[in-house]
């Protein structure tokens, strides 16, 4: 599986795929189902989006 985000940030990755203003609206509606499925649309691995939530406010 090829990763076409590779070596891109978060926030390269969701410009470039036309979903920062989703994830931007989903994290301020603290949506977490939605913010996942949106991290996992730009191929970030489980690690990375517990560390993701983690900064955004969702977890502990």
């Amino acid at each position: 599986m090829e990763n076409k985000y590779g070596g891109m940030t978060v926030n390269e990755r969701l410009y470039v795929s036309g979903l920062w203003e989703k994830f931007d609206d989903a994290v301020a509606q603290k949506d977490i189902d939605l913010v996942i499925a949106i991290l996992k649309k730009v191929e970030l691995n489980d690690s990375n989006i517990q560390e993701i939530l983690k900064f955004n406010g969702f977890a502990g």
